[in-house]
């Protein structure tokens, strides 16, 4: 299958090593300035390309005014078309019209890639299932395809997760991973995808070390600050959390995070439906209906969902035991709760916790929020205190020395943070 030697996006074909820009098959012909910032924007497209990025590709050794900038991106404009780079207010430049194809893949591969990007969005098990398939075709065709390792990766912790083949999907995710690294150590999705799998594999301090590091590095890489979105309210630091998010939607507002958990943890159950919206679900959104009073729409959504949908033994046991909780049948929940085998998804142990809490099982409730912290998820301080499920924590001889454990693995994270003078710190 012949490979492209070609970035294809629009009615435009860009060849790097030939340094030609076509249109329609004509050739356009760009100032050496200006085809460097292009070729940058396409090798970045539909992501923000900040101001000083451009500055420092196009004039790395020399100082220009950035009305330099300014004119090369009039100039491309004049060629690709008035809105096909968009001007992100005080930051920089986004190029809009997507890429349908890079050097070093053949345009088949490429399609089957993007189709599979496509149904991961969906996170159900069947769209996950088919994606999987359509990445193994990618990779078989061409198995040195790194960003097809990575959302390999990322596809397979999900089945990992949300599957009944738990084990096999583990493994595969590690060794796509690593396949993906060692083709392309600076490749941005596979950070990214990559971050989950730390954070639930209790590792959130190595992977909150790790972002740190890249965003030293790549302060404008929304992928880095998508991650921490999660690892910081692993840690336990829901604020700088939601800091994370508001700065990935002001970078790439098409980058989808982890921060309706965040809402959840941090008591916003409104703000956890309106974010969790558009995508396949599971849980979340009815626990969140639930918390806010409404009872029979969080159950209804449950019954649904259990009747329709298949699951893993994990998600079905979190949202049976949710729905016989408010159904008022609390042994049975508690039987549901206590058959679950609960690896590799600490996060669901504070979910757990928090059933155990209202059913009135305040010891089981304690040991589930120490062993979330044991496999590295520090439940918030502000979520222990003001978590209205977790009221009959509060009150178990138990609840100070959680409270203790919590504030201490806060404040190492928040130690790194300093140390790394990182500035997303909510004092």
């Amino acid at each position: 299958m012949p490979r492209e030697n070609c970035y294809r996006f629009g009615d435009f074909e860009l060849n790097p090593s030939e340094r030609a820009l076509t249109r329609l098959g004509a050739s356009v012909a760009l100032p050496p300035k200006t085809f460097d910032a292009l070729l940058h924007m396409v090798r970045n497209a539909e992501h923000l390309v900040t101001k000083d990025e451009l500055m420092s590709a196009l004039w790395p050794s020399t100082f220009v005014s950035e009305a330099n900038l300014t004119n090369i991106i009039v100039s491309l404009r004049k060629v690709l078309g008035q809105d096909a780079i968009r001007t992100v207010s005080k930051h920089g430049y986004r190029l809009v019209l997507g890429v349908q194809g890079i050097p070093g893949v053949s345009r088949e591969i490429y399609e089957q890639f993007v189709r599979a990007n496509e149904l991961t969005v969906h996170r159900s098990l069947e769209s996950m299932t088919r994606a999987l398939q359509l990445y193994w075709i990618c990779i078989a065709e061409d198995p040195t395809f790194a960003p097809a390792w990575a959302w390999l990766g990322r596809c397979c912790w999900f089945l990992a997760k949300f599957s009944s083949d738990h084990g096999d999907h583990v493994t595969l995710a590690d060794a796509a991973f690593r396949r993906a690294f060692a083709i392309d150590p600076n490749l941005a999705a596979a950070h990214q995808f990559y971050t989950p799998v730390e954070a639930d594999l209790g590792r959130a301090q190595d992977a909150l070390a790790r972002l740190l590091g890249r965003i030293a590095c790549n302060p404008a890489e929304p992928q880095n600050f998508a991650g921490l979105v999660q690892v910081f309210r692993f840690c336990g630091l829901l604020s700088e959390s939601l800091a994370a998010h508001r700065r990935v939607s002001n970078l790439d507002s098409t980058i989808a995070t982890s921060v309706p958990h965040t809402f959840f943890l941090a008591g916003d159950y409104a703000e956890t439906i309106d974010s969790y919206g558009g995508r396949t679900g599971y849980y979340l959104d009815a626990a969140a209906w639930a918390s806010l009073g409404d009872r029979e729409r969080a159950r209804e959504l449950l019954c649904g969902r259990l009747a329709r949908m298949p699951l893993s033994g994990l998600m079905r046991g979190l949202m049976e035991s949710l729905a016989a909780i408010l159904q008022n049948r609390f042994d049975e929940a508690d039987t549901c709760m206590r058959s679950m085998s609960v690896a590799h998804e600490p996060e669901v142990l504070v979910y757990l916790a928090r059933h155990y809490s209202y059913i009135g099982k305040a010891e089981s409730a304690v040991d589930a929020l120490r062993r979330a912290a044991q496999f590295g998820f520090v439940c918030a301080p502000a979520t222990l205190r003001g978590d209205p499920w977790l009221s009959s924590v509060r009150t178990h001889a138990e609840f100070e020395s959680v409270m203790r454990l919590a504030e201490m693995q806060v404040e190492q994270a928040r130690a790194m943070l300093r140390r790394h003078e990182f500035p997303l710190v909510a004092d």
